[in-house]
């Protein structure tokens, strides 16, 4: 067995560049032996952000995603760099939103289509 250690090991994560935007984006482990890619210097109030794109940092510097609803008014948060890319398109954060916002779009293309032609006042005789 190897030597007791008074205080754990800090993970280190680095910087690494988006391959997208060449902006910096940390590099954070995960509770599950991963590893994400989080905004740098950046931290919103948990509150404000999708349950399930909170990442919470813990003590030992490893982060994990916090989905408790509603969290602490106070609780602050990390967001993954893509939410934040500006070469990537913004995920679908809400699926429920992104198909009322498609029925609208489709309501609206229906409301500013042109009218149909009338029927014809004597149909053809199809016998």
């Amino acid at each position: 067995m190897g030597l007791l250690e008074k205080e754990p090991r800090r993970l280190s994560g680095g910087q690494s560049r988006c391959p997208d935007c060449g902006l910096l984006q940390d590099r954070v482990p995960t509770l599950e032996q991963d590893w994400v890619l989080l905004e740098p210097d950046m931290n919103p109030l948990a509150h404000t952000v999708p349950a399930e794109h909170r990442w919470i940092e813990l003590s030992d510097g490893r982060v994990t995603v916090y989905g408790v609803c509603p969290p602490d008014q106070f609780q602050r948060c990390r967001i993954e760099h893509r939410l934040a890319c500006p070469a990537r398109p913004l995920p679908d954060l809400w699926p429920w939103l992104t198909s009322l916002r498609g029925e609208n779009a489709r309501q609206v293309d229906r409301r500013d289509a042109p009218e149909p032609p009338p029927p014809p006042e004597e149909w053809p005789h199809a016998g």
